[in-house]
C-alpha cells in the first residue's frame, strides 16, 4: 500500500512540475501556440485549401465531359408512334436511354491559361496565408514585450513605494522623538499613498497587457499568464550589421510573403487576360455517344410487343462528329471583358507598386528607429545612473533634514521616469532588432 502511495505521489510531482514549466512562456512557445490556435488564422487556412480544390478542378476540365440519360413515355391519344413514326390512337410508353461524350479540342487556349491562373492564384494564398501567420507573430511579440515592460514598471513602482514606506517610517520615529512636526508625517503619508496608486495602475496596465497577449494566442481556460524575463539582443552599435535601407529591401523583396504574392497575383492578371482574349477564337470539340430504347409499339410478324432485352439490342445506334463555334456577335461582350481585365492587370500592378513602396517606407522607419535609438539607449543609461545619483543625496539628505518632501518627491520621481524610459528604450530597441533581423530573412519565428 505504501508503495502504491509513493508511486501516486510521484506522478502527482511530475505533473506539477510539468505545469510549473508550462506556467512561465517563452516568445518562440506563444507564437508556436497561437499559430496553432488562432481562429483568424485558420480561416486563412481554409483559403487557401479552396484555391487549391479550384486550381485542381481547373486541371480536371481538360478530362472528356460525359453524360447519361434516360426517359420514360406514355402516350394518349392521337401521337406518332417513335419507331416507326406511323399515326396511332392508341395508348403506349417507350424508353430511350443515351450515353454522350464530348471533348474540346481547342478553345482559344482557355483552358491551358485558367490552369496557369489557377495555380498562380493558390500560389498567392499561400503567400499570404504565410504573410498573415507572419504578422500574428509580430503582434504576438509586441504583447510580450507590453507584458515585459508593464512587468518593469510594476518592479519599479514597487522599489519607489518601498522607499516611500521606510521615508514614512522614519518620519513617524522622528514625530515619535519629538525631531519633526506631525504635519511632516502627512507630506510622507502624500509620498506613500501617490507611489501605491502607481503601482495599481502598473498592475492593471500588466493585467490588459496579458490580456492581450492571451487573446492573441486564443489560449482558452484562463486570465493568467507569465512570461519570462531577460532581453535577448545584447548587441552593442559598434557590433551590429551593417544597416543600410537598400541593402534590407534587396534581400526582403526575395522573400516577402506580401511582395510575392502580389507578384503571383500579377501574373494571374496576366493569364486571366488570356482567357478572355481566347473567347473570341472559334471553338473546336469532339462528340460521340450510343443510345437505345424500348417501344411497345415494335411488334413482331405475330404482333407481340418485342421484349425489352432484345429492343435494347436491336435499337442500339452509335454516333461521332465535331462541332465548330465560331464567335460573331454578342453584344460586344467580350470585348468589354478583356477591357476590364486589362484594368484588373493594371490595377495588380499597381498594388504590387504600392507594396513594394510600403516596405521600403517601414524599412525606412526601422532603421532610422535603429539609429536613433542605439544612441537613446546609451543616453537613458547615464540618465539612470546619474538620477540614481541624484536620489542617492537627496535621500541622505531628506533623512538629516536638510530638503523638505517634495525636493525628495522630485528627486524620486526623476529616478523613476530615468529608469522608465530606459527599460522603454531596450524593449524598443529589440523589437527594432528583431524586425531587421526579419526583413533581412533571418528566421526570427518558426513559422514553418
Amino acid at each position: 500500500m505504501s508503495i502504491i502511495f509513493k508511486y501516486l505521489i510521484w506522478i502527482l510531482l511530475l505533473i506539477s512540475a510539468k505545469l510549473a514549466g508550462q506556467d512561465s512562456w517563452t516568445l518562440d512557445a506563444c507564437v508556436a501556440y497561437a499559430l496553432e490556435n488562432n481562429l483568424q488564422l485558420k480561416d486563412y487556412s481554409f483559403n487557401t485549401n479552396s484555391n487549391e480544390e479550384t486550381y485542381r478542378q481547373s486541371i480536371r476540365k481538360l478530362l472528356p465531359t460525359v453524360t447519361g440519360s434516360g426517359n420514360y413515355v406514355i402516350n394518349f391519344g392521337r401521337s406518332t408512334d417513335p419507331f416507326t413514326n406511323d399515326v396511332v390512337t392508341t395508348d403506349f410508353f417507350s424508353n430511350r436511354y443515351t450515353l454522350e461524350g464530348s471533348v474540346d479540342l481547342f478553345r482559344g487556349f482557355q483552358k491551358m491559361n485558367n490552369i496557369k491562373a489557377t495555380k498562380l492564384l493558390y500560389k498567392a494564398t499561400q503567400e499570404e496565408n504565410l504573410q498573415q501567420r507572419y504578422l500574428l507573430a509580430f503582434r504576438v511579440m509586441q504583447a510580450f514585450y507590453d507584458i515585459r515592460f508593464f512587468k518593469g514598471l510594476v518592479a519599479i513602482s514597487k522599489e519607489q513605494m518601498t522607499v516611500s514606506q521606510s521615508n514614512y517610517d522614519l518620519v513617524a520615529k522622528q514625530i515619535e522623538l519629538g525631531l519633526k512636526a506631525g504635519a511632516d508625517l502627512y507630506e510622507a503619508e502624500s509620498l506613500l499613498l501617490t507611489d501605491k496608486l502607481n503601482l495599481t495602475q502598473s498592475k492593471n496596465q500588466l493585467a490588459a497587457a496579458k490580456l492581450q497577449l492571451i487573446q492573441e494566442m486564443n489560449l482558452e481556460g484562463t486570465s493568467e499568464i507569465e512570461v519570462q524575463d531577460g532581453l535577448n539582443h545584447t548587441m552593442e552599435p559598434e557590433n551590429s550589421p551593417n544597416v543600410q535601407s537598400d541593402s534590407i529591401y534587396a534581400k526582403a523583396k526575395e522573400f516577402m510573403p506580401m511582395l510575392k504574392a502580389q507578384e503571383l497575383r500579377v501574373k494571374a492578371a496576366k493569364k486571366q487576360l488570356a482567357i478572355e482574349r481566347g473567347s473570341l477564337h472559334p471553338s473546336l470539340s469532339l462528340f460521340s455517344g450510343i443510345s437505345t430504347g424500348y417501344f411497345e409499339t415494335t411488334r413482331d410478324s405475330l404482333g407481340v410487343t418485342v421484349p425489352f432485352r432484345d429492343q435494347f439490342r436491336d435499337n442500339t445506334s452509335q454516333f461521332i462528329g465535331v462541332s465548330l463555334s465560331v464567335p460573331i456577335s454578342n453584344g460586344w461582350a467580350a470585348r468589354s471583358r478583356i477591357k476590364q481585365q486589362k484594368i484588373e492587370k493594371l490595377r495588380a500592378e499597381n498594388n504590387l507598386k504600392v507594396q513594394e513602396q510600403l516596405v521600403y517606407q517601414t524599412i525606412q522607419q526601422l532603421v532610422q528607429e535603429y539609429q536613433s535609438l542605439e544612441v537613446e539607449r546609451e543616453q537613458s543609461a547615464q540618465k539612470v545612473q546619474a538620477q540614481e545619483l541624484a536620489f542617492t543625496i537627496a535621500q541622505k539628505r531628506y533623512e538629516k533634514g536638510l530638503i523638505n518632501a517634495l525636493e525628495l518627491f522630485t528627486a524620486k520621481n526623476l529616478f523613476a521616469s530615468a529608469q522608465n524610459e530606459n527599460l522603454q528604450v531596450r524593449l524598443r530597441s529589440e523589437i527594432n532588432q528583431s524586425t531587421l533581423e526579419f526583413y533581412r530573412g533571418l528566421p526570427v519565428f518558426d513559422i514553418e
